[in-house]
């Protein structure tokens, strides 16, 4: 246990990038110590008497009214005969866990068969539920595996319930709480990989075996048939039921993005692929598919990162390394993802930005492409299949289109080639009126051109109130969604937004997120302030009034604009972050991004980690901006502690520094859409008031 100590003055400023580990807010780590929870309980209390009141309580109701529509789309994904969906709304805050037909679901008001009432299952336990997730065996659903969280955490409990019967089966599967999954194997037997038991967890947190267990056993006793090193990130497992018997993919996480696999039965692993690590695959039938990150030579050939190839599963294990070329990168044309679809592989892509998708077909005479028509071909648009378990997928595939000012549709293609037909559409939360899209680009530090898109008026008033987001990491693509929140609080009333295309992220494929990862994240940062100064350049704002916002990794990103560029803006918002670069690998989660970061404990690493953490960085004297740092206590991926010890350092340096940490709502916003729209009005009312922008108000 960490030993509480008081922060005298001349520890102030501590901890410093000469002094990483003199840190006199370790107590803050504590994240249910009693010293600890004062300081939330002082920090929220001053938070909301500043921010909070009437406005407050107006923009957050009518934020939550918005998310409670009942006319929203729901999100649904079929297994067996019946579409499931989790609904939530003003009367079910912690959702309807519940079930239609495809064809109830065409009509305008489809009727719902409710499984499981969230809220009253939480009322009745006395227990904070939410449910993350679910696991039914394909072919036969009836038996179904819930993950219920405790406020929203990752960690879970599992719990086997009869959807006929609409209850917990009595004698059934159930398990603790603690990070992991099940895949069903038959209707007796699952395969478990989670972090429950002694010595079952790696040092991310995360599963490290994956134990056969059966029906009337318990979890502590059934056998591990696959285990990997506890340094390393986490075990998966996948049970393939479009074979019979069903074949299991065992994978050994090394990091967050090399993995080793091996194809067993239930008796465990039995031969290993044999792929470079840093490859994706995704088997399908008798298919394999793969993306490497790196350039591969193999046969006599070689591929670029990127590069999309297929190969007969039967002849890859018999040593035959003649694949089939599907995709090849270009320097603004990246793969997004690749999915398996009745046989035919479905590519997304994007190519400066632009989305489409390719539909691969196997046949006697080879492989063959034809682009998916009749989908937007600017916004986002998103495309997955319809059918839970591949070994049921018909070839159905779900469409979402929306844009920053157009909200989303939902479309179903029938059998991969049909035209999409709308199945609903999304209400207009907000009044687009004289707005316009526009995408444009700034140079960064080193001539990199970074895309990044505004939505605002048309005409420039060169002080425009602006809000600014961006993530750069984990290879994750930020792209221009429709924003109800945004919309309503921010562009209806006369603002500007602008998202910016970051190093680290993926939207120009393995090369951008590279740029952006270990030494480069610093890169990522530059970036973002590229595009501020941008926005000043073509005279669209001043630097005092553009507002940013960022969370996770964003969380790195925005407090190194607090410390390496505060003259560009005039507040800023920090949301369940990480922030502190030289002990975020002893905190939750945090050692299963050092493929991301780096490792701190190795001093080569450290010398370009410490030129990102800003908690480090931070120092007295400086003009920083205004800014607010929130988390959730129950956020158990990214340690409360990064935001807490960043808040206390920069009060107690004197700057001007809100913190605010709600009890529940995990690596998210709130537990409920209540909580969610709270968190975000908190947000938008701080960056509204410390730019100037009164908004109407006196």
């Amino acid at each position: 246990m960490v030993k509480a100590r008081a922060t005298t003055k001349s520890r102030v400023g501590k901890p410093t990038l000469s002094a990483p580990d003199d840190d006199p807010y370790l107590w803050l780590e504590q994240i249910e110590g009693a010293r600890a929870l004062k300081f939330v309980e002082r920090q929220n209390s001053n938070t909301l008497q500043v921010l909070g009141g009437a406005a407050f309580e107006r923009d957050r109701d009518a934020l939550t009214s918005i998310y409670d529509r009942p006319d929203n789309i729901p999100c649904v994904s079929r297994c067996g005969d019946y579409l499931y969906n989790l609904w939530k709304d003003a009367n079910n805050p912690r959702g309807l866990w519940r079930r239609t037909t495809l064809e109830e679901f065409r009509t305008p008001k489809p009727s719902w068969e409710v499984l499981l009432d969230i809220d009253q299952l939480a009322n009745s336990e006395g227990q904070d539920w939410l449910l993350n997730g679910t696991a039914s065996l394909a072919g036969d659903h009836r038996r179904t595996i819930l993950s219920l969280s405790r406020g929203g955490s990752d960690a879970v409990t599992l719990r086997e319930f009869d959807t006929d019967a609409k209850a917990f089966v009595s004698d059934g599967f159930v398990l603790p709480e603690a990070k992991g999954a099940v895949e069903w194997l038959d209707p007796d037997t699952l395969a478990l990989s989670s972090s429950h038991g002694q010595r079952m967890a790696t040092t991310s947190g995360y599963a490290r075996t994956v134990r056969l267990w059966r029906r009337g056993t318990k979890a502590d006793q059934a056998p591990a048939i696959f285990k990997i090193a506890a340094d390393h990130v986490g075990v998966g497992c996948n049970v393939d039921h479009t074979v019979a018997p069903p074949r299991m993919w065992f994978v050994d996480g090394v990091d967050a993005f090399n993995f080793a696999i091996w194809l067993g039965d239930e008796s465990g692993p039995k031969t290993k692929i044999n792929l470079p690590s840093n490859i994706w695959m995704l088997p399908h039938r008798d298919w394999l598919a793969i993306k490497p990150r790196e350039s591969w030579s193999v046969a006599g050939r070689t591929y670029v990162a990127d590069t999309v190839l297929v190969i007969s599963l039967a002849a890859f294990l018999e040593g035959n390394r003649q694949f089939e070329v599907l995709f090849e990168p270009g320097p603004r044309r990246a793969l997004q993802g690749f999915f398996w679809s009745a046989g035919k592989l479905v590519l997304s892509i994007l190519n400066e930005l632009r989305p489409f998708f390719e539909i691969c077909t196997p046949s006697d005479k080879g492989w063959s492409r034809a682009q998916l028509r009749g989908l937007p071909d600017s916004g986002v648009v998103d495309l997955r299949p319809l059918d839970c378990d591949p070994s049921e997928d018909n070839g159905d595939l779900l469409a979402g289109s929306q844009d920053p000012l157009t909200p989303a549709s939902l479309m179903l293609i029938e059998n991969n080639v049909a035209s999409p037909t709308v199945l609903k559409q999304a209400p207009k939360t907000f009044s687009a009126d004289g707005l316009v899209v526009t995408q444009h680009e700034a140079i960064s530090i080193d001539g990199e051109r970074i895309p990044y898109v505004q939505t605002g008026p048309a005409d420039e008033t060169g002080d425009a109130p602006v809000y600014m987001s961006g993530y750069g990491g984990f290879g994750i693509s930020v792209r221009p969604y429709y924003n109800s929140a945004l919309g309503k609080l921010w562009l209806e009333r006369g603002g500007t937004t602008v998202q910016a295309n970051l190093r680290g992220g993926g939207e120009f494929g393995t090369r951008w997120h590279d740029a952006g990862r270990l030494g480069g994240k610093k890169l990522s940062h530059d970036d973002f302030a590229a595009v501020a100064a941008d926005l000043v350049r073509r005279g669209v704002t001043v630097p005092k009034r553009i507002a940013a916002q960022g969370g996770s990794n964003g969380g790195i990103l925005i407090t190194n604009m607090l410390t390496r560029y505060p003259e560009r803006f005039g507040a800023l918002f920090c949301t369940i972050p990480l922030i502190d670069m030289r002990r975020y690998t002893k905190l939750l989660a945090g050692a299963s991004w050092i493929a991301e970061y780096g490792d701190p404990d190795k001093l080569d690493d450290w010398e370009w980690l410490k030129t990102y953490s800003a908690y480090h960085a931070a120092k007295r004297g400086q003009k920083y901006p205004p800014i607010l740092i929130a988390t959730t206590r129950r956020d158990d991926r990214v340690h409360p502690g990064h935001a807490r010890k960043m808040a206390a350092k920069l009060q107690a340096m004197g700057y001007e520094a809100y913190f605010y940490e709600p009890a529940a709502g995990g690596h998210g916003y709130g537990r409920d859409n209540r909580e969610r729209a709270g968190f975000e009005v908190l947000g938008f009312r701080f960056l509204k008031c410390k730019i100037g922008w009164l908004d109407g108000e006196a």
